[in-house]
């Protein structure tokens, strides 16, 4: 669904990367992301959907690019995952008939709620739904398809017009890629508006601000942003977590960081994260980047301590 890209100007650099920064990674393996600095508490608390919006987003335009067609599945990937840390829904237990991640059903655990509008709109659909459906199914349903022919029509489009005009039709889904067809039946479960909503959320906290830039023959509502350190904080946490805080394990990783890892790449917006880096430091995060989200879901969903959620979104995003 998504590839994690390589600058031109390099050959692709393979596994022998890693011997440059080989006394670098024997002594952060030993760390444990119990030893973190928890200075998240210092920061401003983001939902993971928040994160991934705010790293796709361009600082001083304000919107995201309308060549990204993965941002919208990623975001409700998110939402699923926020919901399953929170202690609010989780996957079936395996059994002899299902024993795959994709398989299993997504169960509820608690009603309560969260305080954030999407996630419990979220739970409100998870609970009414009968028969219950798998995550897959879950990100699919929620993803909003405008309508598919509007995809169609807006895929020809952007191959003729400035592309960031679009932009304003933000959840035209990645139905052609996928091969996904337009369900009438299903609409009521489709979140409506997911970025505009999730970047009010990240005005109200101070990190974005609003407003209108006019496009031709209509204005359009942009949300650049103003709290940068809090955005480089988020970035230099991701970078850290496959450099200098590097850990080859996911199962000793910071949950949330390796979601957000996760994340990052199915939302095609990891190339931002690393954008920044030097040449050697950025061939080496993407490496490790890439080594992460290639292992096997299946087999990391069933370690001990494994956060399932997160293994079976990424499954259900490699399938895409």
């Amino acid at each position: 669904m998504t590839t994690l890209t390589h600058r031109a100007r390099r050959t692709e650099v393979g596994k022998n990367s890693e011997k440059k920064v080989e006394s670098e990674e024997d002594t952060n393996q030993d760390r444990s992301p119990d030893n973190e600095d928890s200075g998240d508490s210092k920061d401003i608390r983001l939902t993971l959907m928040e994160e991934v919006l705010l790293l796709g987003l361009k600082d001083k335009e304000g919107y995201t690019s309308f060549w990204n067609d993965c941002i919208s599945s990623g975001l409700r990937g998110g939402i699923l995952i926020e919901l399953a840390m929170r202690g609010r829904i989780y996957l079936e237990p395996p059994t002899m008939r299902k024993k795959r991640l994709l398989d299993r059903k997504v169960l509820l655990k608690s009603d309560s709620p969260t305080g954030d509008v999407l996630l419990d709109e979220t739970l409100k659909h998870i609970k009414a739904t009968e028969p219950t459906e798998t995550v897959q199914t879950w990100i699919e349903l929620l993803t909003d398809s405008i309508l598919w022919m509007l995809a169609v029509l807006l895929s020809l489009l952007r191959l003729i017009l400035w592309p960031d005009i679009w932009s304003i039709l933000e959840d035209v889904p990645c139905a052609l890629e996928k091969g996904e067809t337009w369900n009438p039946f299903k609409l009521q479960y489709q979140l409506r508006n997911v970025r505009e909503r999730i970047a009010k959320n990240l005005v109200e906290k101070g990190i974005l601000t609003t407003e209108k830039q006019n496009f031709l023959l209509f204005d359009m509502t942009t949300h650049p942003v103003t709290n940068t350190t809090e955005k480089q904080r988020l970035v230099k946490k991701l970078q850290d977590s496959v450099l200098e805080r590097w850990i080859n394990d996911p199962q000793r990783m910071d949950k949330r960081t390796l979601a957000l890892l996760v994340l990052a790449h199915s939302s095609d917006v990891l190339e931002n994260v690393f954008s920044s880096l030097t040449d050697d430091k950025y061939d080496v995060a993407m490496n490790r980047a890439k080594d992460l989200v290639e292992l096997d879901p299946e087999v990391e969903g069933t370690k001990h301590s494994a956060t399932e959620m997160i293994w079976a979104v990424l499954a259900a995003f490699n399938k895409s």
